[in-house]
């Protein structure tokens, strides 16, 4: 393992909606800076939070996932439960802050 799962438009629902453990999504693109600075922390969270799902979904690849749930600047993280999006976190931000939202979900 060790990195981030890669999610597309195709397989969105069967990551992510349909998944029995919090999932965070890390809607990015390849040109984004800061998006490229949080790349190391969300392959880092990927092998050590285990009980989670940890995946990527490029934004100009997959502009369906990302219209639908509103993204409009990048990096933006969110956090699914269930199938609901229950927490955002917009822009580049310290890896325990991001671990402390997907830990509050588990």
């Amino acid at each position: 393992m060790g990195k981030a799962v890669e999610i597309t438009d195709a397989n969105f629902e069967e990551v992510v909606l349909k998944s029995d453990k919090p999932v965070l999504v890390d809607f990015w693109a390849t040109w984004c800076g800061p998006c490229l600075m949080m790349a190391p922390v969300i392959d880092e969270l990927a092998v050590e939070l285990t009980d989670a799902v940890i995946g990527k979904l490029d934004v100009d690849a997959n502009p369906q996932s990302a219209a639908k749930f509103g993204i409009r600047s990048i990096p933006t993280m969110l956090v699914f439960k269930n199938g609901e999006a229950v927490d955002k976190i917009i822009g580049a931000v310290a890896k325990n802050e991001l671990e402390a939202k997907v830990s509050a979900q588990l």
